[in-house]
């Protein structure tokens, strides 16, 4: 079908897989819109009602992202002021997006796996598990087997979070989608900031 067709491939996996509630792994280079491939699953999916939570794993510092995606008692920590339910807990009944996971902190990744075959999680200094019900969505800018090969990824995890794979084409293989995707994020600004933006006729400026 050519370059064109590969990106209306991608959302035809979307389209069959959303409602399926499999983990999904999408795949793809920075910029080519992966973010957008996990909302549509979400929006076109059985919990599309639900909670819908994102987390970068490359955004925060080691020692936040445990209380940030398992939460955490009061005590449990210096600075632990009050009880705190993590994002697993708040994707109950929803979907969660792991964002650039490969960047997670390997000892992490041995507690999310246990998440996810006990589908239950224990804020960090409490003694009783919570259960959770989410389906997951996770993301990276790497090829998945090189971070296995590498020790960024570990392999049991790897096998947990790709019932399905969708790869992203990069955008310089799809240049007919970039307006499209120039105008989600012009919405998403709009919504935002509730500012108009005016938008440049490109086929205009080019005469």
């Amino acid at each position: 079908l050519g370059r064109a067709a590969s990106m209306q491939r991608v959302m035809e996996t979307v389209a069959a897989v959303a409602d399926a509630d499999v983990t999904v792994l999408v795949v793809g280079e920075s910029g080519t819109g992966k973010e957008l491939i996990a909302n549509a699953l979400h929006e076109r999916s059985r919990r599309r009602d639900g909670p819908w939570v994102k987390i970068n794993c490359a955004a925060l510092p080691k020692d936040l992202i445990e209380s940030e995606l398992f939460g955490h008692v009061r005590g449990a920590f210096t600075g632990a002021t009050v009880d705190k339910a993590g994002l697993l807990e708040e994707a109950h009944g929803g979907s969660l997006l792991l964002d650039e996971i490969t960047e997670m902190p390997v000892d992490l990744q041995a507690k999310l796996l246990r998440v996810l075959e006990d589908r239950s999680v224990r804020r960090l200094g409490e003694g009783k598990s919570t259960s959770v019900d989410f389906r997951l969505i996770s993301s990276t800018n790497r090829s998945p087997e090189a971070a296995v090969r590498e020790g960024r990824l570990r392999q049991d995890l790897y096998f947990r979070i790709n019932t399905l794979t969708i790869e992203v084409p990069p955008l310089r293989e799809r240049r007919e989608d970039i307006p499209i995707l120039v105008r989600a994020f012009l919405d998403r600004y709009r919504a935002k900031h509730a500012r108009p933006v005016h938008e440049v006729d490109a086929e205009a400026y080019r005469r």
